[in-house]
C-alpha cells in the first residue's frame, strides 16, 4: 500500500473546451465572482501607482503585470507545444522595472492584454479542434487552472498595493 497522498481531485474525462474558456475568464476577466479579477485589478491603475513599491524589496504593479505576461505566454507554448516568441524583454519570469523608462504602462497593458487574447484564443482553437494541442486533456485543465489561480493571486496582490497606497 502506497503511503503517498494524492491531494489533486480527479478530473473527469471529456472536460468541454466552454468549460476552460470560463475558467481563463475567472481569473483575467471579465466578472469573476470571488471579487476583482486580474484585468479588473489594473482598471484605475495609472503610471505612477504601477511603478510604486510599498517597499524596496517589494514587487510593484508594472512588474507583477510584465511577470503574469511572461507566465502567460509560457503556458500557451504548452498547450501548443509551439517554439515561443521572443518576449518583449529578455530575461525570464521577473523583470525588474523601476520607472517608465525602459517599458512604459501603456505598452506593459498592451503585453498583457495581448498574451491573454492569444491564450485566450488558442483555447478556443483547442476547444474547436482546429489546433491539435501538445498536453494530453488532464495536463491542459491543469495548467488552465494553474495559469487562473496565478492571475487571481496577483490580482488580489495589485488590490493589496492599492490599498498599502492608498489609492
Amino acid at each position: 500500500m502506497s503511503t503517498t497522498l494524492n491531494t489533486k481531485t480527479a478530473i473527469p474525462d471529456g472536460i468541454d473546451g466552454r468549460v476552460l474558456l470560463r475558467i481563463v475568464e475567472e481569473g483575467y476577466g471579465p466578472g469573476a465572482w470571488h471579487g476583482a479579477d486580474f484585468k479588473a485589478s489594473l482598471q484605475d491603475v495609472g503610471t505612477e501607482l504601477a511603478f510604486w513599491r510599498p517597499t524596496p524589496a517589494r514587487h510593484n504593479i508594472a512588474e507583477i503585470a510584465l511577470h503574469h505576461a511572461y507566465c502567460i505566454r509560457s503556458v500557451r507554448t504548452q498547450l501548443s507545444g509551439l517554439k515561443p516568441e521572443p518576449f518583449i524583454v529578455a530575461g525570464e519570469d521577473w523583470f525588474p522595472l523601476h520607472d517608465d523608462s525602459a517599458l512604459s504602462w501603456k505598452t506593459i497593458r498592451g503585453v498583457l492584454d495581448g498574451e491573454q487574447q492569444r491564450f485566450r484564443s488558442d483555447v478556443t482553437e483547442i476547444a474547436a479542434a482546429r489546433m491539435k494541442p501538445s498536453l494530453a486533456e488532464r495536463e491542459r485543465f491543469e495548467i488552465v487552472l494553474g495559469i487562473t489561480c496565478h492571475a487571481i493571486y496577483h490580482a488580489g496582490q495589485i488590490q493589496l498595493i492599492k490599498r498599502l497606497r492608498g489609492e
